[in-house]
């Protein structure tokens, strides 16, 4: 069993015990279940960077990246940067973090927020709404045609964006379907954890214009975006470069700086 498979057996028994505990009417009376959302596909189609910063405490392959922030300074941080959005990672198990994670960072800042997670259940794109919310990340490599067009199709029912992430060729075509917003290639292979760029250029003349391309992972560099953006991309997801510093919202700032400055 590969790590990703480790993730998803627990992430299935964490969700039926949140079932029990936490019922889907009481999510849906959350003050924040009927919030009209901040579009983050709309952000990126109009944002000169396209930079999605994350808020990640450790992963499965890094250990520990930074255990000693303040989520909602973080989010501040990153907000004041001009990033177009901000990704929070939700897993407690393998990353670090949490929903109240998202809550609070939802507290702090009006940017478009993504729940960072392991989506295998419907419970799950309610509770991202209740808490603030405002897209959803769908992992093709964890889920079924049927359950990425059910999980989509719900959290467009809701107001959410979607930004579906692929690692190949046949995740690709599996995938691509009218109630998503955004596609996303991860450069770092799941299974083995090793990065590549190349895999979000090999793949991005097969998705749509009318999709926002988005590359995810291993991405560290001022050159590295600006080539990408030759390939169609106009979102980039930067986590750990951030992360690993003493102030992740200064780190976001210099980097946008120095991308606008080239």
């Amino acid at each position: 069993m590969n790590i990703l498979d480790k993730i998803v057996a627990d992430k299935r028994k964490e969700v039926d015990l949140k079932k029990g505990l936490i019922p889907t009417t009481q999510l849906e009376k959350s003050v924040l279940f009927n919030r009209t959302g901040s579009s983050l596909s709309t952000a990126l189609r109009n944002s000169q960077s396209g930079i999605i910063a994350e808020h990640k405490r450790r992963s499965p392959s890094k250990q520990t990246i930074n255990q000693n922030t303040n989520v909602g300074m973080v989010a501040k941080g990153y907000e004041n940067a001009g990033v177009s959005g901000m990704s929070v990672l939700t897993d407690i198990k393998y990353f670090g973090g949490s929903i109240e994670d998202l809550l609070l960072a939802r507290a702090c800042v009006t940017m478009p927020l993504l729940r960072k997670e392991f989506m295998i259940d419907e419970y799950q794109v309610l509770e991202a709404k209740a808490h603030g919310a405002d897209v959803i990340l769908l992992i093709a490599a964890v889920l079924s045609q049927k359950e990425i067009k059910s999980l989509s199709e719900l959290a467009k029912s809701l107001g959410m964006d979607v930004l579906l992430e692929v690692h190949n060729e046949a995740e690709l075509q599996k995938s691509i379907m009218p109630s998503l917003d955004m596609l996303g290639v991860n450069n770092r292979n799941l299974k083995t954890f090793e990065v590549s760029l190349e895999t979000s250029k090999k793949l991005a003349t097969q998705i749509p214009d009318d999709f926002v391309k988005v590359s995810e992972s291993g991405i560290s560099s001022v050159a590295a975006i600006n080539e990408l953006k030759q390939y169609g991309y106009q979102g980039f997801l930067i986590g750990e470069n951030f992360m690993k510093t003493e102030n992740p919202g200064q780190s976001a700032l210099d980097f946008i700086n120095a991308l606008q400055n080239v």
